[in-house]
């Protein structure tokens, strides 16, 4: 009986000296409690990049476009290199994601959309215009 009394006093003994699989925070006065401010460049902390992206994954776009590699259809960052963010441009890309096209990347038609409403379209091309160096 006296071994199990000391067995367990010892491991009661390891759970409160070094249980803790989690490192002690110490107190660090050149870092700042504050959350960093997002960087000027970053895109993501636009509401037009997270608006976009949610359509784009909800779509079927992800099954021919990437963002940096050419696919079976142009790299988002392609077609953003090629179209300057003009208001034009947004309603021609829009236009082009709901009807479809061929010719401008390759022989290979993009499919068109027609459910989708243009609104949508215009919110995912603010996206893809984000991407743009």
């Amino acid at each position: 009986m006296k071994k199990y009394l000391v067995a367990l006093t010892a491991i009661a003994f390891l759970a409160a000296c070094g249980g803790s699989s989690t490192p002690e925070k110490k107190d660090n006065p050149s870092v700042s409690a504050e959350p960093a401010a997002p960087a000027a460049n970053d895109i993501s902390a636009n509401p037009d990049y997270e608006k976009g992206l949610t359509l784009i994954a909800k779509s079927d776009c992800l099954t021919c476009h990437k963002t940096d590699t050419k696919n079976i259809g142009p790299a988002y960052k392609d077609v953003a290199a090629k179209y300057e963010n003009t208001e034009e441009n947004l309603t021609l890309l829009a236009g082009k994601i709901i009807k479809g096209g061929s010719g401008v990347w390759g022989q290979v038609p993009m499919t068109p959309h027609p459910a989708l409403s243009e609104a949508d379209a215009k919110q995912m091309v603010k996206y893809i215009f984000l991407l743009r160096k």
